[in-house]
């Protein structure tokens, strides 16, 4: 599984943290961090410190908030996907598909009004 940063994909300011290149393997080990990390330890989840994740230009790290603010970052390199638990219990139904089987489709994986957007892709495009 890779992580990287797009910056400005669509030429308004929307840019895009993806986790891709992975198989149903690496999924199901994905949403079982969550699920354990976050979700039962109310831990941080620090993507680079994770032995299946390459990443690649940047860094991305789950945590729990009082509100589903989605990805922060000051330096487009540390990026910071803080939810609510509802918002982590709705972001592993999200995975679930790919960890049934393997999968050509992408998610995005919450829907919130933020200029940086985490979606989840098995391929590389």
């Amino acid at each position: 599984m890779k992580l990287d940063y797009l910056d400005d994909i669509n030429g308004h300011e929307q840019n895009i943290v993806r986790l891709y290149n992975f198989n149903k393997t690496e999924a199901i080990k994905f949403r079982d961090l969550l699920q354990e990390t976050i979700i039962e330890k109310k831990q941080k989840l620090d993507l680079a410190k994770i032995d299946f994740v390459e990443p690649r230009n940047c860094n991305l790290i789950f945590g729990l908030f009082n509100a589903d603010e989605g990805i922060l970052t000051k330096d487009n390199e540390t990026f910071f996907c803080v939810l609510t638990i509802e918002g982590f219990h709705k972001m592993i139904q999200l995975i679930e598909p790919f960890c049934k089987k393997e999968s050509k489709g992408y998610q995005y994986l919450y829907d919130l009004d933020n200029p940086t957007d985490l979606m989840f892709c098995p391929s590389a495009t």
